[in-house]
């Protein structure tokens, strides 16, 4: 007889990961179920160790209600609300600028006279026009630009170094010039010592002003005939550079911005320079332009509140 192989059971184990645990539900407290415990753990069944524990189980129950609707409840933001600029000016800035009538235009004379009360500096600060025009500097015939000597001067000293040689050179020294010669303003420039705010040269050495037009071009600097500073008549071009001529040009927003003087001027030299300056800027209007050449004026100090000025006056 053939031998009968003994029959193996096959028992799977059973890993840990296989098995899987219910969801232990915690169930929620009630009085029933808190009351013995707190009771018991006091000690004693007196009327005090009684209240003491209801107090306890209310307790509870409030921090569970309160818990689950913390989990309902969404978040609110909270928006802050913007400050406008003045609000987020200094103390005295504010206490100045309330002199200031909001959305009124003012004549160009109280205009000015407001801009000197509300100076909120000690020094003696400059008195800024800025002049939006109705012009697009992307286009070349809309690019206002130009030079002018104000009556009462800008109160500044400029230092002027004109580029020219030996001939030249004395009348422009003469003249009042601070930096005069060839080699004295290279080497200035090459030192990137721009120890200068304008810089004049004769029309023949333009050339030679070529390659430095990177370093002076960014800086405004750089020569031009259209703001005065390429001129056969150096000497002039100083005298009036120093007696305050300023050039102006239209920013990318249009926007022309001029110091037409310090606070001590006084509000008379003061007009004369803003009327000077804007009689300049209305004939250099570009011919394109067929409504409203000039849109707004604003007159303010360096640090101080700024005044809307009428443009049509």
């Amino acid at each position: 007889m053939a031998e009968t192989k003994p029959i193996k059971k096959v028992v799977k184990k059973v890993t840990k990961s296989a098995v899987v645990k219910p969801a232990v539900v915690k169930p929620k407290l009630t009085d029933e179920d808190i009351l013995p415990t707190v009771i018991a753990k006091a000690g004693k069944r007196s009327v005090k160790a009684i209240k003491a524990a209801e107090e306890k189980i209310a307790k509870e129950i409030r921090k569970q209600t309160a818990a689950e609707e913390d989990k309902n409840v969404k978040p609110v933001k909270v928006i802050k609300k913007t400050r406008t600029r003045l609000e987020r000016k200094g103390k005295k800035y504010r206490q100045l600028a309330v002199q200031i009538e909001k959305g009124k235009i003012y004549s160009l004379l109280p205009a000015i006279e407001l801009v000197t009360k509300t100076n909120p500096t000690t020094f003696d600060a400059t008195v800024e026009m800025h002049i939006r025009l109705n012009v697009d500097p992307k286009h070349a015939d809309q690019n206002v630009r130009d030079s002018i000597s104000l009556p009462a001067g800008t109160g500044k000293n400029i230092r002027v170094a004109v580029f020219a040689d030996t001939d030249v050179a004395a009348a422009a020294k003469q003249a009042g010039a601070d930096i005069v010669g060839l080699m004295e303003v290279t080497e200035l420039i090459d030192k990137n010592k721009l120890d200068f705010d304008i810089l004049i040269s004769s029309p023949n050495l333009m050339p030679q002003l070529g390659k430095y037009a990177k370093v002076l071009g960014p800086k405004g600097l750089m020569p031009n005939p259209k703001s005065g500073t390429v001129t056969n008549d150096v000497a002039k071009a100083v005298r009036e550079a120093k007696a305050g001529r300023v050039e102006y040009r239209a920013d990318s927003a249009g926007i022309v911005h001029v110091g037409i003087g310090k606070v001590s001027f006084g509000p008379q030299k003061l007009q004369q320079n803003a009327e000077a300056l804007l009689n300049n800027i209305k004939s250099n209007r570009p011919a394109s332009i067929k409504s409203t050449y000039i849109r707004s004026v604003y007159l303010a100090t360096s640090m101080g509140p700024s005044v809307e000025v009428n443009p049509n006056e």
